[in-house]
């Protein structure tokens, strides 16, 4: 299976996550496995609020720009090839705290 990147779908989001989410792979293609694989683009100040993860996980590899990250209330600063990984019943957030977008791919699997 190939997905075209002009058959890819694109969500522009204003507010608090004000940025950008291409998703890569929907769902059903990753026969239910997954529920999210997506490259992200959030503006400067721009975040993923802080938020607990029930039932499944997340893994963010960041690719450009810099970020700050609350993991279970240890704040720390990301940057180009850091990865974030959330287990369910932890919490997270991302902040992009630099000049330019920051940019990173998300991965939610199931558990």
């Amino acid at each position: 299976m190939i997905e075209r990147s002009q058959d890819l779908l694109v969500e522009h989001r204003s507010g608090e996550k004000n940025g950008k989410i291409t998703t890569l792979l929907r769902r059903e293609q990753m026969h239910e496995k997954n529920r999210l694989f997506a490259r992200v683009l959030l503006h400067p100040g721009a975040m993923v609020p802080y938020h607990e993860h029930s039932g499944d996980a997340e893994a963010y590899y960041i690719l450009a720009g810099v970020g700050e990250v609350n993991d279970n209330g240890v704040v720390s600063k990301v940057n180009p090839g850091d990865v974030i990984f959330t287990v369910s019943g932890e919490s997270h957030s991302l902040k992009n705290i630099g000049d330019e977008d920051l940019e990173y791919i998300a991965l939610v699997i199931l558990d």
